[in-house]
């Protein structure tokens, strides 16, 4: 298996998920982010001759990283389509979905790619599928006030959505606001210098949430996920801010993103999942001494029952 593709990606709580998958040699293994291949060659190598693993990834960057392993097969889709890929590959049900909904440090670092306000004079792109769709930029400047106040508000947490999404469209009338330096600008008036990174970081994730539709998508694999999962299938799955967090929190104890305890005639629970941890697992120290990004890192377990 050739591994010299790997070129930029360290993955995270990488024995704690591989651990979580109780992978079995002869199963069939889906990894719903590929991204740098990290976690993907954990898996391969738990994997035996009959084994088989699927990698999704929507970034034409991770392409470069595909391992020669017969036993893999690179699906160049958003996970959102898992159900309608497996089928076209023959599969219907599989033993395990692993999923690390994090931005990698390629795409942090990658100035062309928008996701950084390091790179000030980087256009404003943030799409993880960089040939198609809208980018930061369109969402920034076409959005109304009303709309871009919610998803500040709710992708970003931030107190002021309304506010600031009122001083965007006023600063959008006079100037098209096309890149990262020009938002930096538009954002100045509320940039406090104690809190800045938190604030243009809650920013630029807001936008980059909406950008690819990840909200949507993720809640897309977690109702595609009963039907995909065998029973007894693991489903492991590491999350960076609150709000994806809570929706797979709720959905694995209760199948619904409201967490709504349902029950049926006798009392007992109708979840199709039963949660493996009931507390999250995080990175410990030392990890985050060497990968400071695993830092909000969340991993949640579950099975299906």
């Amino acid at each position: 298996m050739k591994e010299q593709g790997i070129r930029y990606h360290t993955p995270v709580l990488l024995n704690e998920s591989l651990n979580g998958l109780r992978i079995q040699p002869s199963g069939i293994y889906v990894d719903v982010t590929f991204g740098g291949g990290g976690h993907s060659i954990g898996i391969l190598k738990r994997l035996g001759s009959e084994g088989r693993l699927y990698g999704f990834d929507q970034d034409a960057d991770a392409e470069a990283n595909i391992p020669s392993d017969p036993r893999f097969t690179f699906v160049r889709s958003n996970f959102r389509y898992l159900s309608n890929f497996l089928r076209y590959h023959g599969e219907t049900t599989v033993d395990g979905i692993m999923a690390d909904l994090g931005v990698s440090s390629h795409h942090f670092d990658d100035a062309e790619r928008g996701f950084s306000f390091r790179f000030r004079d980087a256009l404003l792109d943030m799409r993880m599928n960089n040939r198609k769709g809208q980018t930061a930029a369109d969402i920034i400047n076409t959005y109304p006030e009303e709309t871009l106040a919610c998803l500040f508000y709710t992708y970003g947490e931030l107190k002021t959505a309304r506010r600031l999404a009122s001083h965007i469209v006023a600063v959008r009338t006079q100037k098209p606001i096309l890149t990262i330096d020009d938002l930096l600008e538009a954002l100045q008036p509320f940039t406090r210098k104690d809190k800045e990174k938190k604030f243009l970081a809650q920013v630029f994730q807001s936008l980059r949430i909406e950008t690819n539709a990840e909200i949507e998508s993720l809640c897309t694999l977690l109702t595609q996920s009963f039907n995909v999962l065998k029973q007894g299938g693991r489903f492991v799955i590491i999350t960076y801010q609150s709000l994806e967090d809570r929706l797979v929190k709720h959905f694995f104890r209760t199948g619904n993103f409201e967490g709504t305890i349902k029950q049926d005639l006798y009392g007992n629970r109708t979840s199709p999942f039963r949660p493996i941890n009931n507390k999250v697992i995080t990175p410990a120290t030392e990890e985050i001494e060497k990968n400071p990004r695993a830092r909000s890192a969340k991993l949640r377990i579950a099975e299906k029952v």
